[in-house]
């Protein structure tokens, strides 16, 4: 079983039957499809050969006329996001029953999957685009449909930023397919490209700004606080846990092998700007009452510190990058799902009206703790060898490494105070007594979390079969761009 299409073919086909579902059983058909498409995804990573070559490869003709061809493929780069991607979604399904969606909310999700594959199998700038875009369109519909508070704006926000950037990406791409005398647009012919170095530093810009605004990075993140907090519960784990890799992979992936003079010119400006992320994120989610708030700062801290791995280019800081983007979705998604059980017990997200929970909700308060302890970096957890390799990475940049992996190190101090402040404010010390009768977690909601909990221990103990995947793949990158 090759035939990588169905793992783009299933998404869409799932969407529309999801879409015709009016009853409560959309979410279990929801589920089930999901855990279809979990299933398909088993055997690429089992038939993985992890060398530097692309595997699983197909391609039709697409636009003959413009000589646009529909490239997919696999490598060590881009398999770990699809596990990420197929992995995710079934929990994220899960998560959502406690809403009462109706089909039309997961024929979206299912959709926003397929963009979501797309973007990362694409072996071509066109097909590309099309999954960067297909994937922003149902994230919009859930987060204005199904948000709250004053979603509307903050959406358009979103949608005006991420726009912004794809026009940025378009126009380099139309550059780039003009150079190929017009007929290719596939990564293999773009990074074949011996361009200019005028040329490679607006592209340079072009395809950051696109990527930094998806991450996103400082000073381009000011949609993302908002759009977290006012999206529904499972819109912000798709926009956290997943959808943000898009500009991570798009860094590896596109970036830094068509324009490596130009990263090694101004890569450093990318690199300042992923280090103060990192304490700038962290040092404002130190304030923040509304927990899921907080999380959404913390957020912008690590995948700064995960954008500065991919600019360190160094094979331990890629490395840790792509590792560290599988353990931040499977963390994000724990915290906010408990974020989201949290509200709904308590009518409430804001700290200084919760406390003392663990006395009624044991179960949810140990498995909180752990996921905290990954997201943290606590060794033996999911969170602390991807940090490691990421910090050994900036330490070794020839000029100035120290600072950087300094500064960014705070992280990992920054990160124990607000994430341990937050599980003391909502878990520890005197409980409201509105709060005394609240139910511990059971089913579906002791399931989610429980995986989440194995995932966290389990990479933390056994990470080497997930840097195996990407170690030649990672070493050929290196090699491209220096």
């Amino acid at each position: 079983m090759d035939n990588l299409f169905i793992l783009l073919l299933l998404p869409v086909i799932s969407a529309l039957i999801l879409a015709f579902i009016k009853t409560n059983s959309a979410k279990w058909a929801a589920l089930l499809l999901s855990l279809v498409q979990l299933g398909l995804t088993i055997p690429f990573i089992c038939n993985f050969v992890p060398d530097a070559s692309i595997q699983f490869a197909q391609s039709w003709n697409w636009i003959q006329s413009l000589g646009i061809q529909f490239k997919i493929g696999l490598d060590g780069i881009s398999l770990p996001m699809l596990i990420l991607t197929n992995g995710l979604i079934p929990f994220i399904i899960l998560a959502s029953f406690g809403h009462d969606q109706k089909g039309g909310f997961y024929s979206l999700v299912s959709f926003m999957q397929a963009g979501l594959v797309l973007v990362f199998i694409s072996l071509d700038a066109f097909s590309f685009y099309v999954g960067w875009e297909a994937a922003l369109i149902p994230i919009y519909f859930i987060c204005a449909l199904w948000g709250d508070g004053d979603r509307i704006r903050v959406n358009m926000k979103f949608f005006v930023y991420t726009f912004f950037g794809s026009l940025l990406m378009l126009i380099a791409i139309i550059y780039l397919y003009q150079q190929t005398g017009g007929k290719d647009v596939s990564w293999a012919a773009l990074t074949q490209l011996e361009l200019a170095s005028g040329a490679q530093n607006w592209m340079f810009w072009a395809f950051f700004i696109a990527f930094a605004i998806k991450i996103p990075l400082f000073p381009l993140h000011t949609w993302q606080p908002d759009t977290y907090t006012h999206a529904p519960a499972a819109g912000t784990m798709l926009l956290s846990g997943i959808m943000l890799k898009m500009g991570l992979f798009g860094l590896l992936r596109w970036l830094l092998p068509l324009a490596p003079d130009a990263v090694a010119q101004y890569g450093y400006i990318a690199l300042i700007m992923s280090v103060i992320g990192v304490v700038y994120g962290s040092i404002i989610a130190f304030k923040m009452n509304d927990a899921k708030r907080l999380i959404a700062y913390s957020s912008i801290a690590h995948v700064g510190l995960i954008a500065a791995g991919i600019f360190s280019l160094t094979q331990e800081g890629i490395q840790g990058a792509i590792l560290q983007m599988l353990n931040h979705g499977i963390s994000v998604v724990g915290l906010f799902f408990a974020i989201d059980i949290l509200q709904r017990r308590t009518g409430t997200r804001e700290l200084s009206q919760l406390g003392g929970l663990a006395t009624q909700m044991p179960i949810l308060a140990i498995c909180f703790l752990i996921i905290i302890m990954g997201a943290i970096g606590l060794p033996l957890t999911n969170g602390f060898i991807g940090e490691f390799l990421l910090l050994k990475g900036l330490f070794s940049i020839p000029e100035y490494g120290v600072w950087y992996a300094v500064i960014a190190g705070t992280t990992l101090i920054f990160g124990a105070v607000y994430m341990l402040r937050l599980f003391q404010k909502t878990m520890l010390g005197q409980i409201d007594a509105k709060h005394v009768s609240v139910a511990d977690i059971s089913g579906y909601e002791f399931l989610v979390l429980g995986l989440i909990v194995i995932l966290v221990v389990v990479i933390g103990i056994l990470p080497n079969g997930l840097l195996h995947l990407s170690e030649a793949s990672v070493t050929n990158l290196i090699q491209q761009v220096k």
